[in-house]
């Protein structure tokens, strides 16, 4: 099968990577790290296409060690089976989990035993900040590396040694104007991924001259560029990227950018992923700022599935809209995730006697006290385990009214606490 260029050019060691160099030039953590041959879990981070697998691909290769790739979001259980009797079999396996900020519990539990006997090095990929967006488990067992977007001299460095390397490049001449060059460079944002696909459309698009070389200027890149923008892989890289934009779009209330990348997953024709996206994000990012906005996505996300594209993309649109320029808060979000941290260091620490069921024969355990018997439906009694007394989750946001609300319900409970 066919590779596109942006396959064909993942480098193979450090020396063929792009940018970076505040990781894998000279003297440089990852440069150290094959230098000794010995490579570490991690995870690495930053935005679509500045190399986060191109790193992994090229330490694999640095040190010789066998490179599986694995999706959080996608990939099923058996492939997970697949790797673990692999990562045995070999002794040692480099793999790159990309999505891990979407890896579940389930498969948490799957992996972790193999990363902590050294049959598996993980070297795991996501655009989200690590530091909120991945469970404690996971992160505490790896190093967390950022990666910045490349410069544009250094898109130029990427895309001429497309167009000079016979073996993993275009197997035909290939000239692009200083013009053109400098367009693409700058027109790709710091993807590197996204320039390779740009130039590729472009050479294969258009016909070679009397010496049979391919000419390429600079309104032949503007258009393909334009084209290779609107193109959509449901199971590549470039639709995790879209679903991505859209979230931080709408998370940052910019109601254009999020009709703009919904747009583009509508015309991918990928209805069921949009519509779990959506859902995420009317819990995680509006959350008890609107819990109103919360019921109409759901209602109107099952409506749309069940009418299909192209009509539904009218109640898609109504949904974005409202979630962009909906007040936000993710406080709850928050608040579970701090729970989930205490849990996974302090593990299930016992039940107070009075909250716990059935008779018990331990006499000095405290007597229950039913809320609904006093005044405002509330009692000062201890609920949290010993350990937790004085922990406080939840700290409300203040940008709906909805929240305001439970706010100031809060507020009421610990003042009486402490009187």
């Amino acid at each position: 099968m066919h590779q596109n260029l942006a396959l064909r050019m993942r480098p193979q060691n450090l020396e063929q990577i792009v940018g970076q160099a505040h990781l894998v030039g000279p003297g440089k953590v990852l440069r150290r790290m094959v230098d000794a041959g010995k490579l570490f879990s991690m995870i690495l981070y930053g935005p679509p296409g500045i190399g986060k697998t191109s790193i992994a691909s090229a330490l694999a290769g640095s040190t010789g060690q066998v490179f599986r790739t694995f999706n959080a979001t996608t990939d099923t259980k058996q492939r997970m089976k697949e790797i673990a009797e692999e990562a045995r079999f070999s002794g040692s396996l480099v793999l790159l989990l990309d999505e891990i900020h979407r890896l579940n519990k389930d498969k948490q539990d799957f992996f972790l035993p193999l990363l902590e006997s050294g049959q598996l090095t993980i070297i795991g990929a996501t655009t989200e900040n690590p530091y909120y967006s991945i469970n404690p488990a996971i992160r505490s067992r790896l190093q967390i590396f950022e990666l910045k977007p490349l410069t544009t001299d250094e898109m130029k460095v990427g895309i001429q040694a497309a167009i000079k390397d016979s073996k993993r490049g275009f197997d035909f001449p290939v000239h692009l104007t200083s013009e053109a060059l400098t367009f693409l460079s700058q027109a790709s944002n710091g993807d590197l991924r996204a320039a390779y696909n740009t130039l590729e459309l472009a050479a294969l698009s258009t016909p070679k001259d009397d010496d049979g070389q391919v000419q390429l200027d600079l309104e032949i890149l503007q258009e393909c560029l334009q084209s290779s923008h609107l193109t959509l892989d449901k199971d590549g890289d470039a639709h995790y990227d879209l679903l991505s934009a859209l979230q931080k779009s709408i998370r940052g209330s910019d109601v254009d950018a999020s009709l703009h990348y919904g747009a583009r997953l509508i015309k991918g024709g990928d209805l069921d992923s949009l519509a779990r996206r959506l859902t995420v994000i009317a819990y995680e990012d509006i959350g008890l700022a609107n819990p109103q906005a919360q019921l109409h996505t759901v209602t109107a996300l099952e409506a749309a599935t069940r009418i299909g594209l192209p009509e539904a993309r009218i109640l898609l649109a109504n949904v974005i809209i409202d979630l962009a320029l909906s007040p936000k808060s993710n406080s709850a979000y928050m608040a579970m995730n701090q729970a989930l941290t205490d849990l996974e260091k302090l593990g299930s620490l016992p039940i107070p006697d009075h909250l716990r069921s059935g008779v018990r024969t331990n006499t000095t355990k405290q007597t229950y006290l039913y809320p609904h018997d006093y005044p405002d439906k509330w009692v000062d009694q201890p609920y949290l385990p010993p350990q937790l007394r004085n922990r406080s989750y939840y700290q409300p946001n203040q940008t709906g009214r909805y929240e305001q609300a439970l706010a100031a319900r809060k507020d009421w409970i610990d003042h009486q606490r402490q009187t």
